[in-house]
C-alpha cells in the first residue's frame, strides 16, 4: 500500500507542477507578445494601458501561485500528514446518527476552508483589484457578502447532505442511481430558484429603463424567436467596475442580466450585440447540451464511486483507523481531481465552441460586425484581459476563446 500511496502523492504533485508550468508558459508568452497593440484595438488602448494590463495579469498570476501553494500544502498535510485520520477518528468516536454525523463532518470542513481563504479573498479584493481601479466595494459590504454566502452555502449543503445520506441509508445497493436522480432534479430546480431567490440576496435587479434600448431589445428578441421574460440591469457597480452580461434561468423564468457598468460604457448597438450573443446561447440550446453531457458524466462518476466505496481500499491506502462513508467521499474527491486533470481541455473546448456559435448567431441577426468587434474590444479593455494567452494555457483555462481569435472568426464570418 505504501507504494500505491507514494504513486498517488507523486501524481498529485505532477498535476500541481503542470498547473504552475502552464502559468509560466502564459506569462512568458505575455511578456513576449504583450507589447503589441492589435489593429482592432488601436484608438481604444495605448502602450500605457497595455503595460497596465500586463502588470495586472502578472500580479494576479503570482498571487494565485502563492494562494495555490498554501492551499496545496494544507491539503497534503490534511490527507498525507494524518489530520484526516485524526479528524475522521474523532467524528467516528462521537457515535452520532449517520446523517447528523455526515452533516457535521462536511460543514466543519466547509467552515475551516472558508476561514483559511478569507485573508486571500480580502487581499484579492482590497489590494490587487483596488490597485488597478476595479474595487468599489466597502469592507462592510464585503463582510456582508461573506456571511450571506456562507449562510446560503450552509443551507444548500445541509439540504444536499441530508437528502443524499438519507437516500444512501434507504437504498444501500442502489443509492448511486437515486443520488444521480436527486442531483439532476436539484440542478434543474436551482436554475429556477437562482434568478428569483439567491441572486437578489446580493444584488438589486431592475428592468432596463432606456425606452430606445427597450424597443431595440424587443425587436431583437422577436427576430431571434426567443421569449425572454425580462432584461435586467444589475447593480454590479457597488462592488466592481468590471463589465459583464449573462443569461440565467430556464423555461419561463429565463432572463438576461446586464451589469450596470456595461450599460454605462457601451453604445446601444453594442449592448444589442451582447444581448444577441446571449440569446444565441439559448437558441442553440447550449445550456441543455451542457446539462445532458454533465449528467452523463455524473452518472458514470457516481457509479464508479459507488463501486469503489463498497471496498476498503481507500481506507487502507491512506492508513485511516476508522472506515467511514464520509472519509471515502473526501478521498474519492481528491483522487478525482488527479484523474480529471488531463481531461480539463475537453469541456472547455466545447464551451469555446459554443461561444463561437453564439457570436455567429449574433452576427446573423444583427449583421453588425462593427458593433460586435467594438464590444469585444471594450470588454477586454475595461477588464484588462490578456490579449495574448498561450494556446496551451487557454486550452486548460479559457471557457471563452481569446478575444483576438473571436474577432478573427467574426471577420471571417462576414467575408464568407
Amino acid at each position: 500500500m505504501e507504494t500505491y500511496l507514494t504513486v498517488v502523492f507523486i501524481a498529485y504533485i505532477c498535476v500541481v507542477i503542470a498547473g504552475y508550468w502552464l502559468d509560466y508558459l502564459n506569462l512568458s508568452h505575455l511578456k513576449k507578445e504583450g507589447n503589441k497593440i492589435p489593429p482592432d484595438f488601436e484608438g481604444y488602448i495605448d502602450q500605457e494601458l497595455l503595460n497596465k494590463t500586463q502588470r495586472y495579469i502578472i500580479e494576479n498570476t503570482k498571487f494565485d501561485f502563492i494562494s495555490s501553494l498554501f492551499h496545496n500544502a494544507i491539503l497534503l498535510v490534511f490527507l498525507f500528514g494524518g489530520l484526516l485520520n485524526t479528524y475522521n477518528s474523532w467524528m467516528a468516536s462521537l457515535k452520532m446518527p449517520f446523517i447528523i454525523s455526515g452533516l457535521i463532518f462536511f460543514l466543519i470542513l466547509l467552515y475551516a476552508d472558508t476561514i483559511i481563504m478569507i485573508p486571500f479573498k480580502w487581499y484579492q479584493t482590497f489590494v490587487i483589484e483596488n490597485k488597478y481601479g476595479f474595487t468599489t466595494s466597502t469592507m462592510k459590504l464585503w463582510l456582508t457578502d461573506l456571511w450571506k454566502s456562507l449562510l446560503i452555502t450552509t443551507i444548500i449543503i445541509s439540504l444536499i447532505i441530508s437528502i443524499g445520506f438519507l437516500i444512501v441509508q434507504a437504498s444501500p445497493d442502489l443509492w448511486w442511481l437515486w443520488i444521480w436522480c436527486f442531483f439532476l432534479c436539484f440542478s434543474i430546480l436551482m436554475m429556477y430558484v437562482f434568478p428569483y431567490v439567491i441572486a437578489p440576496v446580493f444584488n438589486k435587479f431592475t428592468p432596463v429603463e432606456d425606452e430606445s434600448l427597450q424597443e431595440g431589445i424587443r425587436g431583437l428578441m422577436k427576430k431571434a424567436g426567443i421569449t425572454v421574460k425580462s432584461v435586467f440591469k444589475m447593480d454590479a457597480s457597488k462592488r466592481t467596475k468590471h463589465t459583464n452580461a449573462y443569461f440565467t434561468g430556464i423555461g419561463k423564468v429565463k432572463r438576461i442580466v446586464l451589469y450596470d457598468t456595461l450599460l454605462e460604457k457601451m453604445e446601444k448597438d453594442e449592448i444589442l450585440s451582447v444581448l444577441a450573443h446571449e440569446a444565441g446561447h439559448w437558441k442553440k440550446k447550449h445550456l441543455l447540451k451542457h446539462l445532458i453531457v454533465s449528467e452523463i458524466i455524473a452518472i458514470i462518476v457516481v457509479f464508479v464511486s459507488f463501486k469503489i466505496m463498497q471496498t476498503e481500499g481507500l481506507i487502507h491506502l491512506f492508513h485511516l483507523k476508522e472506515s467511514t462513508f464520509f472519509a471515502k467521499i473526501v478521498l474519492i474527491g481528491f483522487l478525482g481531481s488527479i484523474v480529471s486533470f488531463p481531461f480539463t481541455p475537453l469541456p472547455l473546448y466545447f464551451s469555446r465552441k459554443h461561444e463561437y456559435e453564439a457570436d455567429t448567431f449574433s452576427y446573423d441577426i444583427t449583421k453588425d460586425r462593427k458593433s460586435m468587434i467594438s464590444t469585444l474590444v471594450k470588454l477586454s479593455k475595461d477588464n484588462l484581459s490578456n490579449l495574448y494567452p498561450h494556446p496551451l494555457y487557454a486550452a486548460f483555462h479559457y471557457s471563452h476563446p481569446p478575444v483576438l481569435e473571436r474577432i478573427k472568426e467574426l471577420k471571417a464570418e462576414n467575408n464568407a
